[in-house]
């Protein structure tokens, strides 16, 4: 297993400096990661790091929490795909699964994926499953399947609960096979990334990228 393709070498503390996104691109290149997950702010730079590399540049929408308004990540998403971005991570507003108001969450997927399919970018959609009942995560997965995302994302890394095995295996029943699943929050070791691989990730997020290389190497 190539685990380094399977993953998003991350850094979104919101103390990021330049010299963090330069070192992460640095890694990037060096392990050649699938792509480099950068805030907003620092997306033309990565870009620039890493030229014609294969490693993607990621960004991330209406993050952490997903509660800003639709036309706030309509904006975000604009200026992300202006800035370069190839990949891009939204957060989806928890408090509208909370208060069951599907009609909102529809139109702020219908909003943003106009965009990223006009530009021909990849959309991971995070539902944030560790904070979210099962039924809540079907339902997700029969909405987010029906506009047709690249890939449902686990978790931002800020919830007190991050990825987990059945949260992919209950993701990876209810979505069609085109629709990919991406892992993240709390993924350190490459053991814990390759039971979510097996469970149905096709995709890990992870600040602790090179520790779990090395650990992949070292269990072959």
């Amino acid at each position: 297993m190539e685990i380094n393709r399977y993953i998003d070498h991350t850094v979104l503390k919101p103390t990021t400096t330049l010299e963090d996104i330069k070192q992460l691109c640095m890694q990037c290149v060096e392990y050649d990661f699938a792509a480099a997950c950068v805030p907003p702010l620092y997306v033309k730079l990565a870009k620039q790091f890493l030229g014609a590399t294969n490693t993607k540049v990621a960004t991330v929408i209406g993050f952490p929490f997903g509660y800003s308004a639709i036309e706030a990540k309509v904006a975000e998403t604009v200026l992300a795909i202006v800035d370069g971005a190839d990949e891009l991570d939204v957060v989806i507003n928890i408090s509208a699964i909370k208060n069951k108001d599907w009609e909102y969450l529809e139109k702020e997927i219908a909003n943003i994926m106009y965009l990223v399919r006009e530009k021909k970018k990849v959309i991971k959609i995070i539902i944030e499953s560790g904070i979210l009942l099962e039924e809540e995560i079907v339902q997700c997965c029969q909405l987010y399947a029906k506009y047709g995302v690249d890939f449902m994302k686990t978790s931002t890394g800020y919830a007190e609960r991050g990825a987990t095995v059945e949260a992919v295996k209950l993701m990876r029943a209810n979505l069609p096979a085109n629709i990919q699943i991406k892992a993240s929050g709390g993924i350190r070791t490459f053991t814990f990334a390759k039971e979510l691989i097996e469970a149905g990730a096709t995709r890990i997020g992870a600040s602790a990228s090179i520790n779990i290389v090395k650990e992949s190497k070292e269990a072959q």
